[in-house]
């Protein structure tokens, strides 16, 4: 792919008329923390070009992070406890797939341009939490940009809960009679 020389900073073109256009502009958007992300109608973040409007649901978005959060090892499950435990439950009712359950434990707030992410997850002890809360926002961040153009301005993650595995021994005898 040649790169047009009069084509602004940031935006790819291409010379082969079999290859579509391609456009990484991005204008400078200022983070969260200087003021509320972009207003919008409806739940939908719209990116705006010459050739048309893509409008990404918010549900959208937070199937991504939910889908992202769960490739990383270490993380066992998503969202509050009573959740989790509904959660567990539909997994079981046939027919039910993993996409089905991707949203549970995310929140998005999404504006425009930008995205804010909050999860809600349970490690496996023994894990590094530290370790395991960073690829999961890396993950999160890299996929939602990567597959809407959205900034992703943060993602909090609360660590909900510990996942400690049963190794199936028998009980011990009671300490007390």
């Amino acid at each position: 792919m040649a790169v047009n020389d009069e084509t602004p900073r940031g935006t790819l073109s291409t010379t082969d008329p079999n290859q579509p256009l391609v456009s990484a502009a991005r204008e400078p958007v200022p983070v969260r923390a200087a003021g509320p992300l972009a207003p919008r109608q409806g739940h939908h973040a719209a990116l705006q070009s010459d050739h048309g409007q893509t409008r990404i649901a918010d549900n959208v978005v937070a199937k991504i992070a939910g889908m992202a959060t769960r490739e990383i090892p270490g993380v066992h499950s998503m969202g509050k406890g009573l959740a989790r435990t509904f959660g567990s439950l539909r997994a079981r009712v046939p027919g039910t797939t993993e996409e089905a359950l991707a949203t549970q434990g995310v929140s998005v707030e999404v504006g425009e341009r930008q995205a804010a992410v909050d999860l809600d997850i349970v490690t496996y002890y023994g894990q590094s939490i530290v370790e395991v809360t960073d690829a999961v926002r890396r993950n999160v961040i890299e996929r939602i940009e990567s597959m809407t153009g959205l900034q992703v301005t943060e993602v909090n993650i609360l660590v909900d809960d510990l996942y400690v595995e049963d190794d199936g021994a028998a009980p011990s005898a009671p300490r007390v009679q």
